[in-house]
């Protein structure tokens, strides 16, 4: 993706700065303090370049001024349009509003509908950097049809540029990807063919496929954009295509193109004057740290994200791709056995997920989804490989034992399933008297993330397996995270660590013990359909209840249930 002074992923918004110039004039309001004299005969433009120049409390008085020197006309309203994007750029997201508020006055006074879609672009821009996504497609959208009924394909472009973004993270790709096609489409009929927006296209277009996973067809769209981008000499968009292409062959595992393509735009960073480098920079270090640390190179890894750390400010710590650099570094210092520095990073990063998930309302960029699940998942590998804690290593044999059981039923089929069905009764009598211990044994573990919202989501866990909120149909990752009051994300690591299992294990484990044991000991329940077994636990269906149950246990609901009832009887 294209970025433009710190606009991380909205790089078709600029098309609308392009479309229209910017007068002169501005209208009046009621003054709160006496102007400068020397302030008072300053023209518009040079007014506007002081409040962009200077700082927030010299800034603001530059913006009173303004505001209350001259008159609200369409010159004000393109003066307005100018500082929006500037705050926009700023990240001062309550100005940025303002004036697409103040423009949208202007517009609604004037009738004139050419300013309501700048207001509607600029508002959708805004609020897509907030993350307030519903709220940004729908400014989108109100642009999208004053552009239609304009019939103003540029207008149209723009618009549906922003819809493309919104959907990419409302995770609608497919819709996303529609747009894109048709927008490439209706270019052919605009001045942007074979332009520079042409090139933003393109490269939307290979966002979204590089989402989905289908890299052939990123290596397809890419290869045009690099060509076009050549020959218009456009800086910017070389050096997004040409990180993609590195992040392509990085997922293919064939690293030395990896390196080829990110040190082409880490080249083209270094030796010209592109605004805000910092997010290709930081995509880029990441990205070879990944590579190096795939061929187990950490200390060339660790080089590339330290060059990230050293030049990142505070305020990018919010920032995913930096995020995402800090887990990575915990991975490589666990590898190293460096456990100090290891756990300093990965006690960074889990401070700063948590704060990203807490502040905002976002969907993931679906590659660093891929890239955190996996570096989570191997840095919790690691973690129980060095025997870092007991409990997560009791854990993890626990599971491995039950895994290697349903492996061994798997690749041995010649084990009857009376053999199974014996040793699944003697394993549950052995989990319902060893239940208390193991609570026991639970309460005094250490918990390693020195965090006190760790041992209140423990404690939520045990309150709701208690409760039996697991047979609830509508339980999941999302509704067990909000009864906990916490995030998915930081939910998902804390049952990795104290579960020893994702969460969608963790659910299953515990539905499928609980049929176990009901059926067991429940003769009204062993009298069940297994339809409605099935709902009983919390399964929608007896198919995804009986593929669980023969998953976890090796043996098929109603065999089970059969020989249950047999020797039962032969008990009695």
């Amino acid at each position: 993706m294209i970025f433009f002074k710190k606009q991380t992923s909205l790089y078709l918004i600029p098309i609308s700065l392009f479309l229209f110039s910017i007068t002169t004039s501005i209208g009046a309001q009621k003054s709160i303090f006496n102007v400068a004299d020397s302030l008072k005969h300053k023209t518009p433009y040079e007014l506007v370049d002081l409040i962009k120049s200077s700082d927030t409390e010299k800034s603001e008085v530059y913006e009173e001024i303004l505001l209350n020197l001259h008159k609200n006309d369409t010159s004000i309203a393109k003066l307005y349009y100018k500082l929006g994007w500037f705050f926009y750029g700023e990240e001062n997201f309550k100005k940025s509003i303002e004036y697409a508020n103040r423009i949208y006055k202007i517009a609604d006074e004037l009738k004139d509908e050419n300013f309501l879609f700048r207001s509607h672009i600029l508002k959708g821009a805004t609020y897509l950097r907030e993350g307030k996504h519903q709220n940004s497609f729908d400014y989108y959208v109100k642009a999208l049809h004053l552009a239609e009924k304009e019939k103003n394909l540029k207008k149209e472009i723009i618009a549906n540029s922003g819809i493309v973004l919104v959907s990419q993270k409302m995770n609608r790709l497919d819709k996303a990807l529609k747009i894109s096609k048709e927008m490439l489409k209706s270019i052919n009929k605009t001045s942007y063919k074979n332009g520079k927006n042409h090139v933003r296209i393109l490269t939307n277009i290979n966002e979204i496929y590089l989402d989905k996973g289908q890299y052939d067809s990123v290596m397809y769209y890419a290869g045009k954009g690099i060509k076009l981008s050549k020959s218009l000499d456009y800086k910017e968009g070389l050096v997004d295509l040409y990180i993609k292409m590195g992040i392509v062959f990085y997922y293919k595992k064939e690293y030395d193109l990896a390196f080829n393509y990110l040190g082409k735009a880490k080249s083209i960073l270094e030796n010209h004057n592109i605004d805000s480098k910092l997010f290709p920079t930081v995509k880029i270090n990441y990205f070879m740290a990944s590579c190096y640390y795939e061929q187990q190179l950490y200390d060339n890894a660790i080089f590339y994200l330290c060059q990230t750390m050293d030049f990142i400010e505070v305020n990018d710590l919010s920032k995913l791709p930096v995020i995402q650099s800090h887990l990575l570094l915990a991975n490589c210092y666990f590898k190293k056995k460096d456990f100090e520095q290891a756990h300093y990073w990965e006690n960074v990063y889990v401070k700063l997920n948590s704060n990203y998930q807490e502040d905002k309302d976002k969907t993931v960029d679906k590659i660093y989804e891929r890239e955190t699940d996996k570096y989570e998942q191997e840095i919790e590998n690691l973690k129980n490989e060095q025997g870092i804690t007991k409990y997560i290593l009791m854990i993890s044999i626990v599971i491995s034992l039950v895994f290697i059981f349903i492996a061994f039923r798997h690749y041995k089929k010649q084990r009857s399933n009376k053999e199974v069905f014996d040793e699944l009764i003697e394993r549950i009598s052995r989990l319902e008297s060893e239940k208390n211990k193991k609570e026991k044994k639970k309460n005094s573990t250490k918990i390693i993330i020195d965090d006190n919202k760790v041992n209140e989501v423990l404690k939520g866990l045990s309150r709701l397996e208690r409760q039996e909120y697991f047979l609830k149909s509508e339980c999941n990752l999302r509704t067990t995270a909000k009864k906990v009051k916490t995030n998915s994300t930081y939910l998902t690591k804390i049952i990795h660590i104290h579960k020893g299992k994702n969460f969608n294990d963790y659910l299953t484990d515990l539905r499928i013990e609980y049929a176990l044991q009901r059926l067991k000991n429940d003769k009204k329940f062993r009298a069940f359909s297994v339809k409605s077994i099935a709902v009983e636990v919390g399964y929608k269906s007896d198919d995804a209840f009986a593929k669980r149950f023969k998953a976890k246990t090796g043996l098929n609901p109603s065999y089970y249930i059969k020989n249950i009832e047999k020797l039962k009887q032969e008990e009695s």
